[in-house]
């Protein structure tokens, strides 16, 4: 037995640290966050974050802003999501699609579950360029295009597109994250909070779902249903 731990540890390394850094990690930073802002009255950073941001206004960094919440919002992402998971399901990758799309819809389910639990009220309206409905923790935004950045990482890992898909992918859940602070509708750990869960969760479907479907450890173009 004692013989067979080292075996199974270098077999199952990926695995292990993916659910250490992909799931626990995140977990205990969303934990960490959740109680400093609910029961000691959240972080000073979080106002002088936001008033930074409004300090840095310019009429071209607001354009690109506003661009990014629309491209990264229900009008745009369920779409581009829903594209992507049909092509993979074109070529056979049927586990990566429902990944994917299990990925990104799970993600906003969560948000809108944790916000009626949560009920943070947004950030005040005079530092705010837009007006949105709904609570602020955590981000919508942040915690649906972190949730397709990463799964789409995961999906190419084993092409030799991977590198770029999954620098792709986290830049772009990042500048749609950083875009809700610009914009004033969101707290810095409103984004933080959004990473973290969606991290969490999609980290840990892929544990889930890999040992349903051992393809989703293959590249799309090789693996079949």
């Amino acid at each position: 037995m004692r013989r067979d731990l080292p075996d199974l540890l270098r077999r199952n390394w990926r695995q292990l640290a993916l659910l250490l850094l992909g799931v626990l990690v995140p977990l205990l930073l969303l934990a960490d966050l959740t109680e400093d802002v609910f029961q000691d009255g959240g972080f000073a950073w979080d106002r002088a974050i936001l008033a930074w941001y409004a300090a840095q206004r310019t009429p071209g960094l607001t354009r690109a802003a506003q661009a990014l919440a629309l491209l990264g919002g229900v009008e745009v992402l369920p779409f581009v999501t829903a594209s992507v998971a049909l092509g993979l399901w074109w070529l056979g990758a049927r586990a990566h699609a429902a990944f994917l799309v299990m990925g990104v819809a799970g993600a906003t389910l969560l948000n809108v579950l944790a916000k009626l639990i949560f009920q943070r009220p947004r950030p005040d309206e005079l530092v705010a360029l837009l007006t949105e409905p709904g609570f602020s923790f955590p981000s919508g935004h942040a915690m649906s295009n972190m949730a397709f950045g990463y799964a789409l990482a995961l999906v190419f890992w084993h092409t030799r597109w991977r590198w770029p898909a999954a620098v792709l992918g986290f830049i772009w859940a990042f500048a749609v994250g950083l875009s809700r602070n610009y914009l004033g509708v969101h707290y810095p750990t409103d984004v933080l909070a959004g990473f973290a869960a969606s991290v969490a969760w999609v980290a840990g479907l892929y544990l889930i779902l890999a040992r349903r479907w051992p393809q989703l450890r293959q590249s799309p173009r090789t693996a079949r249903p």
